[in-house]
Formats: structure tokens, sequence, C-alpha cells
């Protein structure tokens, strides 16, 4: 069984060889890089995992910290999914690059054998790693806090948008010129995680697309980001529409039946850009589970935070300053259960936001729903 000597980025314990940096990082003393390949370099095989129903950021971080584990110390690597890839863009890119992702269910571990966790932290409730994986590192952005006592190597950095970023610097750090199928994937869950407004980015962060934008494969970029979609995703639309309601500055939406999970994330995306409201939260039902999304237009919002206080113990959320999700199992899908659960979480929400209870206004009135129908 390998023993590699634990270390913590940034904990400044272990030296390493002088070497010249690209200009703008960090001294070849403290490189966090250097520290996490250290750590890694007694083991014969190195997994990555991520959280639940993996996006573009977690996606190529995963590619990218493959890509560099194994041209700096020549170690095999294996990418894994966790749950479903189910929004058109997120399946378009995995097809489009070509990327190889094991279900995490089917794996069994290895004793020399090093877990890496990107994108997400350990006991978030994001993901169904098994307490037996042996978990090396961890490598995230998320301010959603995690289980990190018993980690070797943690590198999270809570000030960046992205973890690809993060990763990024890495390569840049270790010399490692990404290929442009490496590049797109990189580029764009950089893309993803900044695409809001007010724009949650660090210098970090705009150092990663200046470097990885020229490399990059523009007609593979405009394919995956132009990904067709499915009837169900406008079914969806539509009655999300149908079900919004608007509260002071604040507007929610209710579907029934998501056709996917990440299609709630994707309605709070285009609510949010409703120039009377500056918070817009979603709610769906998918497999006995109502998945909420939350986005914020203003500064300081601390979404992931709000919006773990409103779940409390009903299930587990979390999340950025401006956007956040939650899960809450389901006992009962019955109308009169949803019912119940939706109108508890709206009563919890405007009381935590210092809004009156007051009936909601709807974003389409009925009138025009109905008027719609028979146009």
């Amino acid at each position: 069984m390998p023993d590699p000597k634990p270390t913590r980025a940034g904990n400044g314990k272990q030296r390493e060889k002088a070497s010249k940096s690209p200009p703008g990082l960090r001294p070849a003393a403290a490189r966090r890089s250097d520290r996490f390949l250290a750590q890694l370099s007694g083991y014969k095989r190195v997994t990555l995992v991520t959280h639940v129903n993996p996006d573009p950021d977690s996606l190529g971080s995963m590619l990218g910290l493959a890509h560099l584990v194994e041209k700096k110390l020549g170690i095999p690597t294996r990418l894994t999914r966790d749950g479903l890839i189910s929004r058109a863009e997120n399946r378009a890119m995995v097809d489009l690059l070509e990327i190889e992702l094991e279900p995490i269910d089917t794996i069994a571990w290895d004793p020399h054998e090093a877990v890496v966790m990107v994108d997400s932290q350990p006991n978030t409730g994001r993901h169904h790693l098994g307490e037996d994986a042996p978990l090396v590192a961890v490598i995230d952005h998320h301010d959603t806090p995690g289980d990190l006592d018993n980690i070797d190597f943690v590198d999270v950095r809570r000030s960046l948008g992205a973890t690809c970023s993060l990763v990024t610097s890495y390569l840049r750090e270790q010399l490692v010129s990404p290929d442009a199928r490496l590049a797109t994937a990189l580029l764009y869950g950089i893309e993803t995680e900044l695409c809001g407004y007010p724009r949650e980015a660090s210098p970090v962060d705009d150092k990663a697309l200046i470097h990885l934008y020229p490399l990059a494969d523009k007609d593979l970029m405009a394919r995956i980001r132009n990904a067709r979609l499915p009837q169900t995703y406008f079914n969806g639309l539509l009655q999300a529409l149908q079900n919004s309601f608007i509260y002071d500055r604040l507007i929610i939406s209710w579907v029934d039946d998501l056709p996917q999970p990440e299609m709630a994330a994707e309605v709070v995306d285009f609510l949010i850009r409703f120039e009377e409201v500056d918070w817009a939260l979603c709610g769906g039902i998918y497999n006995n589970n109502l998945i909420l999304s939350l986005r914020a237009a203003v500064p300081d919002a601390q979404a992931g935070e709000l919006l773990s206080k409103v779940v409390g113990k009903l299930g587990r959320a979390g999340g950025h300053d401006r956007r956040a999700g939650g899960l809450i199992p389901l006992t009962s899908v019955a109308e009169s259960a949803i019912d119940n659960i939706q109108s508890e979480l709206r009563k919890r929400l405007l009381k935590t936001m210092h809004i009156e209870e007051c009936r909601g206004q709807r974003l389409v009135s009925k009138r025009d729903i109905l008027h719609n129908l028979h146009t």
C-alpha cells in the first residue's frame, strides 16, 4: 500500500524544487499543483469523482486533472459519472468531446488506487461516493462546506468562479499545454459558471479564459452551446411559465414533472432575467424528489446559505453567492403532499427574505393562458 506523505494546500511545509512559472502564477516554492502531484505519486491509478449529475465545470475539471496526472506522473486515470447527464448541452459536451465516464455504482476500489473528488466535497449530500472509497484529494470552489478533516490534500478556493479555472492554473504551473479537446472542455466549463450576472469571477478565472480561448475548438464550442433540444424541454418550460408567481422582487416557479433534473436550473437561468425581480426559484418533481434551483441578480446574496436555511432538515441544499441548488426527498407524490411541501417552502422563503406573506401574482395571467389555448 502506498504511503505518500500527507499535505494540505497552503500549509507551506513541503518544499518543491525551484522552477520557472508562467507570469501571474505562484512561485515554484508555493505551488499547490506540485503538492497535488506529490500526493498522488505513489499510487498505481487515480480515479476522478464529482457531484451527482455532472455539469460542464465538473466534467472539464476531471478531464484536466486526468491529463495532468498522466502527463506528469505517467499514472493511468479514469473518470466517473454519478447519476444522469441529461441537460442537452452537457450530453453534447460528453458526446462531441468523447469523454469516457464509468458509472460510480459499478466501480470496485483497488487498494493501490487514489480517488480525487473534483467540484464537490465529502458529505455534502451531493454525491453517492461510498465510505470505502480511498479519497486522497479534494479540489473545489463551492461555498458549501464538506467534511475535509481526514483528506490528505485539499484545495478549496471559494473565491473562484469555476473549478476548471483552478485546474487550468495547475496545468499552467506545470507547463502542460492542453490540446484543443481539453481546452474546449475547460473553456466551456468556465463559461457556464461565469455566464450569470452579476458575474462571479476572479482574476484566476479571467487568466484561465485568456489562456484557453486560442487553444479551444470554436466550432465544437458552438455545437455544444447550441445543442438540439427534445420536445420534453419545451413542455417543461411551458409548464414552468404557466406556474410562475411573483412576490415582490422574487419569482417562484413550480413544475410538477421535470423532464430531467437540470431543467430546474434552466428555468431559473431564464427567469432571473425578468426585469422586475432580483431572485428566482424553481422547484420541480423528478424521481420522487423535489429538485430546487435558486438564482440571485444582486451582489452578496449568499444564495447557498439562504437556500440551505430554507430547506433545513427537509433535505439538503447549498451553492454559491448567487446560485444554489437543493433536493428534498418526498415521502409521497400525491398532489396534496406536493402542495403542502410547496406551501411550506414558499412560507419559509418569504420569511427568510423578509417578504410579507401574500398571494403571488402570476407571471402569465390565467386569462392569457386560456386565450392562447383558443387562438
